[in-house]
C-alpha cells in the first residue's frame, strides 16, 4: 500500500514500490494498464518461428503476459522496479532488472519489442527508442503506446484523470510526454517505420466501470467481517481506436533490413 507518510515527486519510480499491491487488482490503481495491455497484445501476431523472443520494456508486474498466452513467445520483461519484477516472474515472465535506456540484451535478439506506457516515464525517451530498435532483428515488430505532448493530453491525462480512480496521483510528469511526430521520426532514424493510431477507453464501458468502482469504494470490504477489499463486478472497459492521436496513441512498426 502507498506510504501515506511521504510525498514523492511526479514520476518518481518509488511510487511503484508503494503501489506494489495494486498491479494485479483489476479495479485497482493500475486498472487502465490492464486494458491497455490487452489492446497492445492484440497488435502482436503469433510467433513465426520456434523460440521467438518478445522483449517487454517497462514490463511492470507482467500485465501483458496473460494476453500473450498461446502465441508462442518467450516473454522477457525489463524493468527497474524489483517488487514489480517479482510479480512478473510469477506470471512466467523472464525478469531482467535493468534500465530501458541501456538494456542488458544482445543486438537483434527480439522478434517483438513491446514498450507499453513506458516512454512518457523515461527522461530520455529517444535513448529508450534507440534501445528498442537495437534489440529488434530485421523484420522484427515494435509495438508501443504512450501519451502525446499536447495541451489536451496534459489536461485529460493529468488534471482530469488524477481526480478519478484510474490514474494514481503524481504517476505522470507531463513534461515527459512524447510528441507523436518526433517519435515517428526517431523510429525512422533507427530503421523502424512506425505507424500510429489514436486510442481511448470505450466511453460506455468506462462510465459503467467508474460507477461500479465508486460504489465499491463506498463498501471497503466485500462482506461484513471480511478483510478483502470489495472488487468491481462487471465487464472490463475496452480500448478502442479513435481518429485523433492528440492524447493517447499506439504505434506499430517493423524494422527494415
Amino acid at each position: 500500500m502507498p506510504d501515506a507518510g511521504r510525498t514523492l515527486p511526479r514520476n518518481d519510480p518509488r511510487q511503484y514500490d508503494d503501489l506494489a499491491g495494486e498491479w494485479w487488482r483489476p479495479d485497482g490503481a493500475f486498472a487502465m494498464l490492464h486494458w491497455l495491455a490487452e489492446a497492445r497484445a492484440a497488435l502482436v501476431p503469433p510467433a513465426s518461428r520456434p523460440g521467438a523472443l518478445l522483449v517487454d520494456l517497462g514490463c511492470g508486474a507482467g500485465l501483458l503476459a496473460p494476453h500473450l498466452a498461446g502465441k508462442g513467445y518467450r516473454h522477457v520483461g525489463v524493468d527497474l522496479t524489483r517488487s514489480a519484477l517479482t510479480q512478473a516472474a510469477a506470471h512466467e515472465v523472464t525478469a531482467v532488472n535493468g534500465d530501458v535506456t541501456a538494456v542488458p540484451l544482445a543486438d537483434g535478439c527480439a522478434d517483438v519489442v513491446a514498450a507499453g506506457e513506458l516512454l512518457e516515464h523515461v527522461p530520455d525517451w529517444r535513448r529508450a527508442v534507440a534501445e528498442a530498435c537495437r534489440l529488434l532483428r530485421p523484420g522484427g515488430l515494435l509495438v508501443l503506446d504512450t501519451l502525446n505532448d499536447t495541451a489536451l493530453s496534459r489536461l485529460l491525462a493529468v488534471r482530469i484523470a488524477e481526480r478519478l480512480p484510474t490514474v494514481p496521483k503524481g504517476i505522470h510528469d507531463p513534461r515527459l510526454f512524447v510528441d507523436a511526430g518526433a517519435l515517428v521520426a526517431e523510429c525512422a532514424r533507427h530503421g523502424v517505420d512506425l505507424r500510429l493510431r489514436g486510442i481511448r477507453p470505450g466511453v460506455p464501458g468506462l462510465l459503467g466501470w467508474l460507477v461500479r468502482r465508486m460504489r465499491a469504494a463506498d463498501r471497503p470490504y466485500a462482506t461484513a467481517g471480511e478483510r478483502t477489499p470489495a472488487t468491481v463486478a462487471g465487464p472490463t472497459p475496452r480500448i478502442v481506436p479513435t481518429w485523433s492521436t492528440a492524447v493517447l496513441y499506439q504505434g506499430r512498426g517493423t524494422r527494415s533490413g
